[in-house]
């Protein structure tokens, strides 16, 4: 030893684990997607994917599928009081999200976890077509299975109930 200091293995500084390259084990999703996704949504004013992808439950679906969360302004300098930019679909929208503003930005700010937005502009505009899940058609029995299945629910009186249970009971005897 020369009585020097050990020179530093590397200047540049440490990269967050998330940014690190290489394999420490399976990642999710969630993880990959949200580091992908950072910057080009960043660039909309947009501090998380998941306002997009979860616009329909934070607003509820009658709202939810007739708007489009476009960008968050901030104030200059600022990440809270933001203003969120909506298409609608019509007047008739906008006015009730008008009405529920108040609502709608607590929604909002919950999702968040903190005062992200003050205030919602909308403009009306067409919005991008939207898959519609349609429930799976319900499982056929063979007429045995069925008959057996009609037997076994003749004791129950209510016939909400017994619509129920059967239905139940086709998706079981499905799955066999």
């Amino acid at each position: 030893m020369d009585g020097k200091p050990e020179a530093r293995k590397s200047a540049e500084p440490q990269k967050p684990a998330e940014d690190r390259r290489g394999s420490a084990g399976p990642r999710s999703i969630a993880e990959t997607t949200a580091r992908l996704t950072r910057k080009p949504m960043g660039k909309r004013g947009f501090a998380e994917a998941a306002l997009v992808a979860d616009w329909v439950a934070i607003v509820g679906s009658m709202i939810g599928l007739s708007t489009l969360p476009l960008r968050v302004s901030f104030p200059p300098g600022e990440r809270i009081g933001g203003t969120l930019h909506i298409r609608v679909s019509s007047g008739a929208i906008a006015t009730q999200l008008q009405h529920q503003e108040p609502l709608i930005v607590q929604r909002i700010n919950g999702h968040f976890g903190y005062g992200a937005v003050a205030r919602l502009a909308m403009t009306q505009g067409p919005l991008p077509k939207r898959k519609v899940r349609r429930p799976p058609k319900p499982p056929e029995l063979t007429p045995a299975a069925e008959h057996d299945l009609q037997d076994r629910l003749a004791v129950v009186e209510d016939p909400e109930l017994r619509e129920v249970l059967a239905r139940l009971g086709r998706h079981l005897a499905a799955r066999r």
